[in-house]
C-alpha cells in the first residue's frame, strides 16, 4: 500500500467515526458548536438536550467513546467536592453529568464535562444501565 493511499484511507475513516459510532444501540452525540446533545437510541432521535461543554481556556475532548464508568452521586475531586450527579465517565476525568448550574446550559461554561439537567443526565443514565455501558458511543464533535 502506498502512502497517499494509507493516508487517504485514514482520512475516510476519521470522516466516518460518527457514522460508526452512531451504529450503537444508543448514541450520545454532542454538538459543541450548538451545545446540544442528540440521544439516539435503536437509530432515530429520542432526546435533543442543551449542554454545557468547556468555557474558554478549557476542552471538551472531541472524539468516539465507549464510557468506563457510571457514578450515581459522584463528586468532583478536582473542584472542590462539586455534585456530578448520574456522572457516565468516557474518558478519564471527562464525563457526561448533571448539573445544578441550569442557568447556564446551552453555553460554554464548564471545565471540560458535558453538563446536562439533572433530569436530563438522570435519563441518559438509567438508559445506558439498560443498555449496558458497552452498547453507549458517546461522540464529541465541532
Amino acid at each position: 500500500m502506498t502512502r497517499r493511499t494509507y493516508t487517504l484511507l485514514c482520512a475516510a475513516l476519521l470522516c466516518l467515526l460518527p457514522i460508526l459510532g452512531a451504529a450503537a444501540p444508543l448514541v450520545a452525540q454532542v454538538d459543541v458548536s450548538s451545545q446540544t446533545m442528540t440521544v439516539i437510541q435503536d437509530g432515530k432521535v429520542a432526546y435533543r438536550w442543551p449542554v454545557s461543554t468547556a468555557r474558554r481556556g478549557k476542552v471538551t475532548p472531541r472524539g468516539t467513546y465507549t464510557p468506563q464508568f457510571l457514578s450515581r452521586h459522584h463528586r468532583s475531586s478536582l473542584y472542590d467536592n462539586a455534585p456530578m450527579p448520574f456522572a457516565i465517565f468516557f474518558r478519564g476525568n471527562y464525563a457526561i453529568h448533571g448539573t445544578d448550574q441550569i442557568s447556564r446550559l446551552g453555553r460554554l461554561a464548564s471545565a471540560g464535562c458535558v453538563r446536562l439537567h439533572p433530569e436530563h443526565a438522570a435519563r441518559l443514565f438509567s438508559l445506558t444501565q439498560q443498555v449496558g455501558m458497552k452498547n453507549l458511543r458517546v461522540v464529541i464533535h465541532n
